[in-house]
């Protein structure tokens, strides 16, 4: 549902913050403008890594540092719930027995179905990743209209794969050792087997870690992995 708004001339007014993660209410802040009259330049900054390299960590450090924050993998949510046109595409492709019964996508399903079979993981990357790259796109330009923060950082999984490293200014990589990520996706309730299929999925981390402009090492414990968040902070800022 929008928020309610106020008009003043013929611009109409949001009288609370949007979710930049809803994209109904970033739809409404881009159609309906802001209080601010002008927009300032803000850094975009892309967030990505391997599977179970602590990026969702990394990502909340940020967040908890007043940087404007969004998660690809929450948009994703967004665009295959019930009723979007991603999940009319999902369902026309895979059959309705892969959406639950609220009509939403049953990502469990799906997962079991993409993972186990690349054409199937490539067209479902081909009906998600750009309606996932347009709400990027309007969250980016609705903190830009906030000004809340000079940067923004977004959570992308497969920004190198998907070919979007350019769309921005900087990139941090989290990486550790693929054994740690094996014991992490184990421990989230993969089977071995489940485990690798997913990490064969994507680029290897520590290819990401090579191209990235600033590498997070989540191999130790949470304070130094927050120890290195503080020093690219610092440096983003800067």
């Amino acid at each position: 549902m929008l928020a309610r708004h106020e008009c003043v001339g013929n611009v109409s007014i949001v009288p609370c913050k949007p979710d930049p993660s809803n994209e109904a209410s970033l739809g409404h802040l881009l159609l309906f403008g802001s209080r601010r009259s002008f927009v300032t330049a803000m850094l975009k900054v892309a967030l990505t890594g391997g599977i179970a390299t602590g990026k969702s960590h990394v990502l909340e450090r940020f967040r908890e540092r007043g940087v404007s924050c969004l998660d690809a993998d929450a948009l994703a949510r967004g665009v295959t719930a019930e009723g979007t046109e991603a999940t009319r595409a999902i369902a026309a492709r895979f059959g309705r027995d892969i959406l639950d019964r609220s009509g939403a996508v049953d990502r469990a399903k799906l997962a079991a179905i993409v993972f186990s079979d690349e054409a199937s993981r490539r067209d479902l990357e081909a009906i998600v990743h750009p309606a996932v790259y347009r709400a990027i796109t309007a969250g980016l330009r609705a903190f830009e209209l906030l000004g809340t923060s000079p940067v923004a950082i977004v959570d992308i999984p497969l920004l190198y794969e998907t070919g979007h490293a350019a769309d921005f200014d900087r990139v941090i990589a989290t990486v550790c050792l693929p054994a740690n990520q094996m014991a992490r996706l184990i421990n989230r309730g993969l089977r071995d087997t489940e485990a690798r299929q997913r990490l064969a999925a994507q680029m290897p981390a520590i290819e990401k870690a090579a191209r990235a402009d600033f590498v997070i090492h989540t191999d130790g414990s949470f304070a130094e992995t927050d120890a290195q968040v503080d020093q690219i902070w610092k440096k983003l800022k800067s």
